[in-house]
Order: structure tokens, then sequence, then C-alpha cells
């Protein structure tokens, strides 16, 4: 099972939540580009899961599937992304719901780009 703490960029794909990547210019726009997950609770998760509502707090069992989701969703975009020939993919979302009440929909998604690093290093910018 995931624990977290996953590096979002490889070597062959760079993901990044802003509008650019850094260091890089883009040369190409390929579209749009997500991945999605849907994952059951589980009967056996929920009864947990309520048992844990009554003294409250964290419910680490869907804590850690939602973070295993995630990574799950964010993996499937990165795929995506390769198929449309991107090698990166830049605004990363990810947005969240329910299906029903034993179900969670994750979605991945954001704008796959064909980037070239940049010849000069870039520059700070400077507030006056």
């Amino acid at each position: 099972m995931y624990a977290g703490n996953y590096n979002t960029s490889s070597p062959d794909m760079i993901v990044v939540s802003t509008p650019y990547v850094p260091g890089y210019k883009i040369t190409n726009v390929l579209g749009f580009t997500w991945g999605l997950i849907v994952r059951s609770r589980g009967l056996g998760g929920n009864v947990v899961a309520s048992l844990r509502t009554i003294a409250g707090g964290e419910i680490k069992e869907y804590t850690q599937m939602l973070d295993q989701s995630r990574y799950e969703a964010l993996e499937r975009l990165k795929q995506h992304a390769k198929t449309l020939g991107a090698n990166a993919v830049i605004e990363v979302r990810f947005d969240s719901s329910e299906i029903g009440q034993v179900m969670s929909e994750i979605l991945a998604y954001g704008t796959a780009v064909i980037v070239e690093k940049e010849a000069s290093p870039s520059q700070p910018v400077s507030l006056r």
C-alpha cells in the first residue's frame, strides 16, 4: 500500500500545479489530460469508520484510501499524457466526489504539453 510523499515528476514526465515549468519553455500544448479512479470503501471499512466517528478524530482508513487513490489517479494522468506525446503536464488539479454512499471518485487533471529546457537559466523576479 502507498504511504504518501510521492514524487510527481520523473525524468520522462514533469508534473506541476503551476501554468509553467521553471527553467523550461512550452513548445506545444497537446490538450486536456486526466486520470480517474473510483474506489469502494467496502463494508468492513465503513463499519470501522463508523465506530471511529463516535470518538471523533481522523479516520485513518479513509485517509490512506484517498491518499492512495490520488497517487493512482496521478499515475493514470501521466500515462494518458504520455499517450498524447507529452513530456510534461501543467496546472494539475484534483477533484473528488462520492458515488452513492460507498464509493469515492478521484480525478487528477491538467494540460498535457511538450517542454524544452531553456538555453539560459531563469532569472529571479525583483520586486520594487
